[in-house]
């Protein structure tokens, strides 16, 4: 099965979370509406740094998830890079219904609790990001499930 990467909208992502855009203007714009915690836990900011992936086309045979806090990337230093999202409405995985979101190095994102995604996946350059979340430090932390691979592909 192939997913087509296309381009990261906020209309695109929503069924998964939002889309962060670094402001135009001078000013701050809040973006806490979409964070979420669903049990006692301490904050957690690190920072990433992933590799440049090998280029496309992409197999992927394994997703994430973290049940009880949403997981907020923003981008330091990177160029485009892939959110991947086979979330099925009513929970769990599901490849056929996927969708594979590129975004460019001014767009950061947050996905909603409990929602399946692929790892960071950097297309230009090596990515530098900062990635916050919520930790309690037990097993629904994250979640990682092999699934049956599907493969990545870029839009004409």
């Amino acid at each position: 099965m192939d997913l087509v990467a296309e381009r990261l909208t906020q209309e695109a992502f929503a069924p998964y979370g939002d889309v962060i855009a670094v402001p135009v203007r001078p000013g701050r714009k809040y973006y806490s509406s979409g964070l979420g915690n669903a049990r006692a836990g301490a904050a957690s900011l690190s920072m990433v740094m992933r590799e440049l992936v090998g280029g496309l086309p992409l197999e992927v045979k394994l997703l994430e998830r973290h049940e009880f806090s949403s997981q907020t990337f923003v981008p330091l230093d990177v160029g485009r890079w892939l959110v991947v999202c086979p979330h099925a409405p009513l929970g769990g995985p599901d490849v056929a219904h996927g969708r594979v979101l590129i975004a460019g190095p001014d767009q950061g994102i947050t996905y909603r609790m409990n929602t399946w995604h692929h790892g960071l996946t950097a297309l230009d350059r090596p990515g530098r990001f900062a990635m916050f979340m919520r930790l309690d430090g037990s097993s629904g932390d994250e979640e990682f499930v092999p699934v049956t691979p599907f493969t990545i592909r870029l839009g004409g």
